[in-house]
């Protein structure tokens, strides 16, 4: 299943495309850091507490005006400490995504081309799958949510139009085909379902200095084929994205929220079928970028995160979490900035009836060099 965080990398990467040729002033951009986070429930569970730590890896490279070629990957251990004793664990890097985009014509026609290389998990022992289910809870939102697949491909297209002289729209569509691989050790195989997916952006300044951002994605996807005449299915989701940025004072206001709602599978009632829950999530947050030096940015940050799940017509709270921490940017060179993360967040989640609180911690480090 695709998590709310990889829902909202997609938008930021491709629904609006005016951001495409933002950097045109830089040939290469190597991207890297560490990220380290906890969370600790109470009683009531099977497990007390998750823990992950990732290393992300990227580098872009510009080959002219319109191509652009990416890489990036991660490496990702995480832990599962169970209430009775003894942990769950994994480590070892994720899948590796290679992007081609061309703009076929610039700044208003982008097409583009991903290639998922499986160097993630993809047979893992049934022992690591509540490992595997914890960490792909949209409600924490994880840095590494998925471990790995089959690996696939995927191609689309997005483009931009300008309503006046200042606002723009930005469309897209994509399709993806997923390999087949055995998900679990001793198992079946199972083949993904095609995902076609459809965006639509909206950009644009409006009174006393504000800007707008806005996306709407819809996502369709096929039944899996878990074998022995079975399949797994999902249904259709439609996230909505918008944001406000907003001159405050020598500070500046960034507003924000998604909902990502997930509806019933089409054929959840079929024989032999096993149909994933309707679900809901939504998150409101703010920034406040605030310059302490020429050099050094302070950014204080504040989110609210809710999910819904069930399968039946009302659904109920899987839980909520409060996240408050501060970025520390610094620009380090004329090629390079370094960004430092500490966060805490503290909320409920319910299991089943039972509700337990959670406390946690997010402590990151990332550094960008361009040239």
């Amino acid at each position: 299943m695709i998590t709310a965080r990889w829902w909202l990398l997609l938008i930021i990467a491709s629904a609006l495309v005016p951001a495409v040729g933002a950097a045109q002033g830089t040939t290469a951009t190597a991207r890297s850091g560490v990220y380290f986070e906890s969370y600790r429930f109470g009683s009531g569970l099977a497990f007390d507490r998750i823990s992950e730590f990732t290393i992300p890896i990227s580098v872009t490279q510009r080959l002219g005006d319109r191509l652009a070629l990416d890489i990036g990957t991660a490496f990702a251990s995480a832990s599962v400490r169970l209430a009775g004793g003894g942990s769950i664990d994994h480590s070892g890097l994720i899948d590796t995504d290679l992007r081609a985009t061309l703009g076929v014509i610039p700044g208003k026609l982008v097409f583009n081309l991903v290639g998922t290389i499986p160097t993630g998990a993809t047979a893992v022992p049934d022992t690591t799958i509540p490992l595997f289910g914890a960490t792909a809870t949209d409600v924490l939102g994880f840095t590494t949510p998925s471990f790995g697949t089959g690996g696939g491909i995927s191609a689309g297209f997005a483009s931009a139009f300008k309503m006046s002289s200042d606002w723009a729209i930005g469309t897209g569509m994509s399709y993806r085909h997923g390999a087949s691989y055995t998900p679990v050790t001793g198992g079946g195989t199972l083949t993904p379902g095609g995902e076609v997916r459809v965006r639509f952006g909206l950009e644009g300044p409006f009174g006393g200095g504000k800007y707008f951002r806005g996306a709407l994605v819809y996502t369709t996807t096929g039944a899996n084929d878990i074998g022995g005449g079975r399949q797994s299915s999902i249904g259709d989701r439609i996230l909505a994205y918008g944001a406000v940025s907003i001159p405050f004072g020598r500070s500046h206001l960034a507003l924000y929220g998604w909902e990502m709602r997930r509806l019933r599978a089409r054929n959840f009632d079929a024989p032999a079928t096993l149909a994933v829950p309707r679900g809901n999530v939504l998150a409101l947050g703010a920034r406040l970028e605030r310059a302490l030096t020429p050099r050094a940015t302070l950014v204080p940050t504040l989110e609210f995160r809710h999910e819904l799940t069930g399968p039946t017509a009302r659904m109920e709270l899987l839980g909520f979490l409060v996240r408050t921490g501060t970025d520390l940017r610094y620009q380090i060179s004329s090629s390079a900035t370094g960004v430092i993360q500490a966060s805490l967040a503290f909320g409920t989640l319910q299991d089943q009836g039972t509700k337990v609180s959670i406390f946690g911690r997010r402590l990151g480090a990332l550094i960008e060099w361009s040239r």
